[in-house]
């Protein structure tokens, strides 16, 4: 039913690669010699082709992400030039894209309108492949996409080898006192009699220092290393800008961002600048409201009014957030236990979506992943896997990745979908289970959101089933709608559980983290527009030194950041959602998603019940399961019976009343 995670024959990846290229490039031929070209014939063994490819190469590709060695890279580095060809070759090939089209010309009424919505998204992504240019532009096209994928490729690698090259050694107890015992216990290390405490980037330890750790310098010098990581990466962002201005161009485009919206929902440069700059403005001025209230309590310990650091941000926030809610995330970690927390969450998904995990065992990449089939109304549906703690060998930040996606091959079998979860959170050891922080759990049930709008699928169509075809900018949506849901108390109640002595976390404590939700919403909010209005402007003209991408993000820190960074802070080097990622011109996405999502969770809200099982059973039948089938702007009118609205964004925020 599944296939297996099998990677036994990694080494030879390339010649097995080569030889799959060469079956499917004979496949097409024998489907382009068909004289009567038909939707049937023609484009579901065409998809198909492309099923078989990504079936293949995703384990290639995820396994240098969370089992990075020589081995991994090598093995991708050898594949990345044969799949970029393969995948050029066949954009661009005209006589697939002159079929395409007639069949949609011939068959368009007799077609269903998920089938049409394969044609329409194939068609246009041909005529963004640049198919029909003459020959020398598309061989230029084509080494633009190697050299592309191989310098994000190379922005990732820098990223995670500076990650992991860099480490702070501490001897003296006065400098960890206030870190939390779970973290201290995993930075502990003997050396000569001696018992000392290693801190890293990985972000468990970056954060355990810099959040609660008692020296200023030593919380200085970990923020400085951090973001002063890869600072080669500055020379690739400038080779990166500069190859993917001259492709729009030679596409027609007259900037990046103009070819990233041709995708997406939004219509405009302007709408989605309009969009950002209107939520930065109104974030404004209570963002700069609690920053102050930051420095006060700073003053208060005795930092000096002109001497207040972005590197104190993190240690006096969470003094602050202790003492407005007594929030304290050390007293909270025993009741969020991995293990726990996962049978609660499942528990959840399956009181209001009715779909049961069932733990299997599987072959995965490491001891520690969990699998599981997820079934769906009785009936098995799809399965997952789990790799949720940091590691040393693993890309950091969180992710979901889609393996194998829902459809109906051309025999009348129906192919089942799988995904991976991938996360950071603290290990476990022989003696402390893995004890999550409450954003952690965020963090869950965010990738989990993503997991099931690609799980549970019902679409037969494999190129717009789960999150397939789905626009970038309204992918989110899924994710940060299930977010809202981890700060619900009876919600929390199901997980939330000392791990040893098995008591539920009490009222007066969940009470705490949800009053403690909109904790500096506004400083997120214009955090994130930064980021979003970097990323957007950055590729509104081609901008060619690292010295003017800095001013990029200057000019917009000028008008958006409540607190403006040092100098030194090259937080551009670690961008990879953009330069690594499948986000250039596209990170305003999460909050144009947040519109729906926060929209779509007041509805539970205006219900009276968050478990509210026949609205939650309505949203997955009419978002979750269409995937990317129609355009999400009418899955959500289809489920909501409205247009969305930004005020509802703004009030789950906290920001206006």
């Amino acid at each position: 039913m599944f296939k297996d995670f099998n990677l036994e024959n990694l080494e030879n990846s390339k010649d097995i690669l080569q030889e799959l290229l060469d079956e499917s490039r004979v496949k097409i031929n024998e489907l382009l010699n068909i004289k009567e070209k038909t939707y049937e014939n023609f484009v579901t063994p065409y998809q198909e082709a492309g099923e078989r490819i990504n079936d293949f190469l995703t384990p290639i590709f995820h396994i240098d992400s969370v089992k990075n060695s020589e081995i991994t890279r090598r093995v991708y580095e050898e594949c990345l030039p044969i799949i970029s060809k393969y995948e050029t070759e066949i954009s661009q090939n005209e006589k697939i894209y002159t079929a395409l089209k007639d069949i949609q010309s011939k068959e368009k009424s007799m077609l269903n309108s998920i089938q049409n919505k394969v044609l329409e998204n194939e068609i246009r992504d041909f005529k963004l492949s640049g198919c029909h240019l003459d020959n020398n532009k598309k061989k230029r096209l084509e080494e633009l996409n190697l050299k592309l994928s191989e310098l994000s490729q190379s922005f990732s690698h820098n990223l995670l080898d500076a990650t992991n090259s860099w480490e702070m050694i501490i001897e003296d107890f006065e400098d960890v006192k206030e870190i939390p015992k779970s973290d201290l216990e995993l930075a502990k290390f003997e050396e000569e009699g001696k018992t000392k405490y290693k801190f890293t980037l990985q972000i468990p330890s970056y954060l355990a220092y810099i959040t609660y750790g008692t020296s200023r310098e030593k919380r200085e010098e970990i923020y400085k290393a951090y973001c002063t990581r890869a600072p080669q990466n500055g020379k690739i962002i400038e080779e990166i800008l500069k190859l993917k201005d001259e492709k729009v161009k030679i596409l027609g485009f007259n900037c990046y961002a103009q070819y990233s919206l041709s995708t997406k929902m939004a219509k405009t440069e302007d709408e989605v600048v309009s969009f950002l700059e209107e939520l930065g403005h109104k974030g404004k001025a209570k963002a700069t409201e609690e920053l102050e209230e930051i420095k006060q309590i700073a003053f208060e310990d005795g930092l000096e009014k002109e001497d207040f650091r972005s590197s104190d941000m993190a240690y006096y926030s969470e003094k602050l957030k202790k003492a407005k809610y007594d929030l304290d995330e050390e007293y909270y970690r025993p009741y969020f236990e991995q293990e726990s927390v996962l049978n609660g969450f499942f528990d959840f998904l399956n009181k209001i979506f009715d779909i049961k995990f069932e733990k299997v065992e599987a072959p995965a990449w490491d001891e520690k992943v969990r699998v599981y089939n997820i079934s769906s109304n009785g009936k098995l549906s799809s399965r997952i896997y789990l790799d949720l703690e940091a590691r040393k060998d693993k890309r950091g930040g969180a992710w979901m990745n889609n393996w194998h996606s829902h459809y109906t091959d051309s025999k009348g079998i129906t192919h089942l979908p799988t995904a991976y979860i991938v996360c950071n959170f603290p290990q476990s050891t022989e003696t402390t289970p893995s004890l999550l922080r409450h954003s952690d759990v965020v963090t869950l049930f965010h990738e989990m959101g993503h997991a099931l709008h690609h799980l549970l699928s019902e679409v037969t169509e494999a190129y717009v089933s789960g999150i397939s075809g789905v626009a970038w900018d309204t992918v989110e949506f899924p994710s940060q709608f299930l977010e809202y849901f981890s700060y619900d108390k009876d919600i929390l109640k199901l997980f939330a559980k000392h791990y040893e002595t098995k008591e539920v976390l009490d009222d007066a404590a969940i009470e705490r983290i949800i009053k403690a939700k909109n904790f500096q919403s506004s400083l997120s909010l214009v955090r994130q527009i930064e980021f979003a209005l970097f990323d957007f402007k950055l590729y509104q003209k081609l901008y060619k030194t690292e010295e003017e991408v800095q001013e990029v993000l200057d000019n917009v820190r000028k008008e958006f950041a409540a607190i403006t960074p040092p100098s030194y802070n090259k937080f551009q080097n670690g961008f990879s959602h953009i330069f690594a990622g499948g986000y250039a011109a596209g990170y305003y996405s999460y909050k144009w998603a947040e519109v729906l999502s926060a929209d779509a969770f007041y509805m539970f809200i205006d219900s009276g019940n968050v478990f509210n099982k026949d609205l939650a059973v309505k949203y997955k039948d009419t978002i979750l399961s269409k995937g990317g089938s129609k355009n999400m702007d009418e899955l959500f009118f289809d489920f909501a019976q409205r247009q969305a609205s930004v005020d509802s964004l703004l009030k789950i925020d906290g920001i206006i009343s």
